[in-house]
């Protein structure tokens, strides 16, 4: 069983396997019962979110974290995975900077996910 941080980087690494952008890593457990952690990424198509969700709910699968819900799967801008400790948000550009969940998470703490991602 993998801790929440483990779980959230499984995801961070999923996400940036499949190129998605502007990945963040969010504690939230400080602020909320809701979850441990998010994590935020943008994705450049509806195809491209799609991808990002399908590689990330296999990676999270194959590392024993049960998919709980998914939000949006029709609304083509922003889906909602939720593996319990760790809720995953995919957006298109315009819907990231309209939800603006940074913002309105600005107390949590980011993560530095440096050390998980492909250099470029």
């Amino acid at each position: 069983m993998l801790t929440p941080k483990e779980a959230a980087i499984v995801a961070v690494k999923a996400l940036d396997g499949k190129k998605g952008q502007d990945i963040k890593l969010l504690k939230i457990a400080d602020l909320t019962v809701m979850a441990d952690y998010f994590v935020i990424c943008t994705g450049t198509s509806n195809t491209h979110i799609k991808t990002l969700c399908d590689e990330t709910e296999h990676f999270m699968e194959e590392a024993g974290e049960i998919l709980g819900h998914v939000e949006g799967h029709r609304s083509n801008t922003w889906v909602l995975l939720d593996f319990g400790s760790v809720v995953i948000h995919v957006f298109t550009d315009e819907a990231r900077k309209f939800y603006d969940l940074e913002r309105l998470w600005s107390d949590a703490v980011e993560e530095d996910i440096s050390e998980y991602l492909i250099e470029n």
